[in-house]
């Protein structure tokens, strides 16, 4: 082991530049957080089929999970037992790169995150406006997005324990009526219909294909910034990361076979919502409303463990200096990150106003900046310290490493390349603000206008 190697491993890690705080994340638990993180059902998952017909759609639920969930997976896992700091992502790229590196993670990660969470009221409401038409438009809708995100970030005020166990309930009551639905579908479904390549005369949108793909299946790595509350991280995240890849898989392929080969409609009625209609088509009116409900279930989970990510994450970057001391404050009663819970959700609130595909597409292009940042931090880190003490090791070797960031990576570059104006516009402001962030962060050290924590390396570890 070399010296700096040597260095780097009895560095301290955040948690204990901190008072010592109970972890009370367990397996269970966790892997429902994850799976919030990631999906919280087929919900949503709709326009893929929309977007490029049934078997492409299928396809690419069946492959995708390979080159991109999986790797995301095993790097979380491989990262956040290595630094099971709350800093998680942010902590890792600071590490590899220097503080400057570091902080655009936070801002990429952190922003892609809000954005993400504020895409969940509106999905709620898009459901619960089937049964309530009135909510479809107008000042109605823009009352129940607001109420709703104020009501859940409330309740993830009260804290992460109760959050985790929510998150067990309302994913196995969320789940239910697609089991009923993929059992009911069997005698309906005609196999050829999996073999479609779309109605005649309607063109692909990739744009919407590739986005919804990835929106269904990333944020696998969010999790991380909720390492130090975790209850034996370094055996812990490793199965909870395995199993939720293999639950949400299931959880979204297996409907989606089920209600593709069982009817047969307009290729445009494949929105969002719609398995909610081919439940009324396949058992009844009565499975539809289950079904709407269980939506609505679903993303108070998704708004929940997402709250918590990005709310830990400002915690864990306060902890680590990257903003200042005053920002990981937490609640006296609940333990809980409050003001890392009210940035959120007033960010979250103020881009409710936009356009759902636009919020997902921005999500989509912040979150891929700061994705190809982890992967050359992951293989940085290895190159580095290849000797460094790794709880869980991904069992491949570093050429094989590089090919496995690489093709995740090249889908990254496509879904920024096929970005709207609007997306890049509104992604191009917040990279310039975090990078303005950043220097006025360094002046406000430099001239010691607030107190800061010390980060976790001195700067004669960073790389130069």
């Amino acid at each position: 082991m070399t010296q700096e190697e040597e260095k780097e491993e009895h560095l301290p890690s955040p948690s204990t530049t901190t008072p010592k705080i109970p972890k009370k994340l367990t397996l269970v638990p966790l892997i429902f957080l994850i799976y919030f993180e990631v999906a919280g059902g087929p919900y949503g998952e709709e326009p893929a089929v929309q977007a490029a017909g049934p078997l492409i759609a299928l396809l690419g639920y069946l492959i995708f999970p390979f080159i991109w969930s999986v790797p995301e997976a095993l790097i979380t896992a491989e990262l956040s037992t290595t630094y099971p700091g709350n800093g998680g992502f942010v902590l890792w790229a600071e590490r590899a790169f220097g503080p400057f590196m570091g902080s655009m993670m936070g801002t990429w990660k952190f922003l892609s995150g809000v954005i993400n969470i504020a895409s969940f009221p509106a999905l709620c409401v898009d459901y619960i406006q089937k049964l309530f038409p009135v909510l479809s438009s107008g000042w109605p809708r823009h009352v129940a997005v607001v109420g709703s995100t104020l009501v859940l970030s409330f309740l993830n005020y009260t804290g992460l324990t109760i959050v985790g166990y929510a998150a067990v309930l309302l994913g196995l009551v969320s789940l239910f009526p697609f089991v009923l639905l993929s059992l009911i579908a069997i005698p309906k479904i005609q196999p050829h219909r999996w073999l479609s390549l779309g109605q005649k005369g309607v063109s692909r949108n990739w744009n919407l294909y590739f986005n919804t793909l990835f929106w269904n299946l990333n944020f696998w790595d969010s999790v991380s910034t909720l390492a130090g509350e975790v209850d034996k991280p370094h055996k812990t995240f490793p199965l909870a990361l395995l199993v939720s890849v293999i639950f949400t898989c299931v959880a979204y392929i297996i409907p989606l076979f089920a209600v593709i080969g069982a009817v047969s409609v307009d290729q445009s009625q494949w929105e969002t919502g719609f398995h909610a209609q081919a439940a009324e088509m396949i058992a009844g009116k009565w499975l539809k409303i289950w079904i709407e409900v269980g939506a609505v279930l679903s993303t108070i989970g998704l708004f929940e463990a997402q709250l918590s990510s990005s709310a830990f994450q400002v915690l864990g970057m306060a902890e680590i200096g990257i903003i200042p001391r005053f920002f990981g404050v937490r609640s006296k009663w609940f333990n809980t990150p409050w003001l890392g819970i009210l940035i959120s959700m007033v960010i979250a609130l103020a881009v409710s106003s936009m356009a759902f595909t636009d919020i997902i597409n921005s999500a989509n292009l912040l979150y891929s900046l700061g994705m190809l940042l982890e992967f050359a931090s992951f293989l940085w880190l290895r190159w580095k310290s290849p000797n460094l003490k790794r709880p869980y090791k991904i069992p491949m070797k570093f050429p094989l490493l590089v090919l496995m960031c690489l093709v995740p990576s090249g889908f990254l570059v496509l879904i920024m390349v096929i970005a709207t104006k609007t997306v890049y516009l509104v992604s191009g402001v917040m990279t310039l603000a975090g990078i303005g962030f950043f220097f006025f962060i360094k002046l406000c050290k430099t001239k010691k206008w607030v107190e800061f924590s010390h980060g976790p390396a001195e700067e004669e570890d960073l790389p130069r």
